[in-house]
């Protein structure tokens, strides 16, 4: 170098490090899969009818212990799609049984048909509503009978189609909120139900007061990606039918899912309190993933109008990206939305949905292979894994 240039290069060093110069974010972004999968394992895939009831709560432990085909099916999709984050609904909340660890490391954790194992360290489950029984006859056809849907959430036993979380990254369990004690009657607005024809309540005062919200809960799970911190926000609503013209269940599930509608937005959310105390909802420009079974789609006329649009148009969603599948078209190739079916009922129930701030979506998809690809007998029928499919979405962190 010519010492005149060498002289220029030097002075023009000695100012830079002189001087207040911005540095860039030297944290990389982070990129990863996150699914959601009603793995319909609960009672109602194991045992007839007649023994739900009295026997339900014994059934995914039996299962796991015989090593039942439905939950190898279960371990082996998730094997194949090998999500980092996977929100399991209708996974029974059994709190003896340890459940969750005996799937997580007798099926996840062991090769399922030549499939790679799949190791997640961390872990959430909780308490639901399905099954907890009340005091009321809340379907009024004359008994209070504490089961089914006289129970504060339709189960034939307490914990059955409960809900769990496995991650490949750690939960703060401390920071993590559960609101499976919010009163429906506390969100403005209520739907509440009504009698046909009558301006009469369908619960009675009592009853109201009390019925919560979530059907089985609603959680935000905090995890830490790497230094980035991520609200997963996870629920299960009620299916909008098995009621009758009062619509209790379709108005249930429109203000279960217009929970999160509340608790993303920039509102005053010091009305909704947390099982652990805590007031209000999500603070701003944070990252999260609402992901579950929401029992809601744009094709569904048994939902009150508008009820998934409420997230899907949501300013702080990413709604426009939807996943597809080629078995899900094939399944009912006269519709034109069936690629985005993430179930057998020929409808999109099955969301993860990003926010706006600080994720962007490279890729997404349900398992769901035509007849001719392979692993199509994994999704055959509902005895042989379940009647949805896993939804996935690779993000980046950013």
């Amino acid at each position: 170098m010519k010492p005149i240039l060498f002289g220029v290069v030097a002075l023009f060093a000695f100012f830079l490090n002189g001087c207040d110069v911005p540095k860039k974010n030297s944290k990389p972004p982070v990129t990863l899969r996150v699914a959601t999968f009603n793995v319909s394992m609960d009672a109602s895939n194991y045992l007839p009818a007649e023994k739900w009831q009295s026997e339900g709560a014994q059934a995914l432990p039996s299962a796991l212990a015989q090593q039942h085909s439905q939950v190898r099916a279960i371990a082996e999709i998730i094997q194949h799609v090998r999500p980092d984050i996977i929100v399991l609904n209708e996974f029974d909340y059994l709190p003896d049984a340890q459940v969750l660890e005996i799937f997580r490391k007798e099926f996840l954790a062991v090769s399922q048909n030549g499939e790679a194992p799949i190791d997640y360290p961390h872990s959430f489950i909780a308490p639901v509503n399905t099954g907890r029984a009340s005091p009321f006859d809340l379907n009024r056809d004359g008994e209070a009978s504490g089961v089914g849907d006289d129970a504060w959430g339709y189960g034939n036993y307490e914990g059955q189609y409960g809900m769990a979380v496995l991650s490949k990254y750690p939960i703060d369990q401390a920071a993590t909120r559960t609101f499976q004690f919010f009163k429906w009657r506390d969100l403005p607005g209520a739907l509440q139900p009504l009698v046909p024809n009558t301006h009469e309540p369908w619960y009675s005062a009592t009853a109201w007061a009390q019925m919560p919200l979530s059907s089985k809960s609603h959680w935000d799970v905090m995890l830490d990606v790497d230094g980035y911190p991520l609200h997963l926000l996870v629920s299960h609503p009620t299916p909008p039918v098995f009621d009758g013209d009062e619509n209790r269940n379709g108005r249930r599930n429109h203000d279960e899912v217009r929970f999160w509608h509340e608790y993303i937005s920039d509102l005053d959310t010091q009305y909704i309190y947390d099982d652990q105390g805590r007031r209000g909802g999500l603070p701003e420009a944070q990252r999260f993933i609402i992901a579950g079974d929401l029992n809601a789609s744009i094709e569904s006329a048994d939902n009150v109008p508008g009820t998934i649009e409420q997230l899907l148009e949501h300013p702080a969603v990413q709604g426009d990206f939807v996943p597809e599948s080629a078995g899900g078209k094939a399944h009912t190739p006269d519709n034109p939305l069936a690629a985005q079916h993430t179930a057998g009922w020929r409808k999109r129930a099955d969301y993860v949905l990003p926010s706006s701030y600080g994720i962007r979506i490279i890729d997404g998809g349900v398992f769901w292979p035509t007849s001719a690809e392979a692993k199509a007998d994994l999704v055959a029928d509902r005895e042989r894994s379940s009647d949805h499919r896993l939804v996935w979405l690779d993000i980046q962190l950013q």
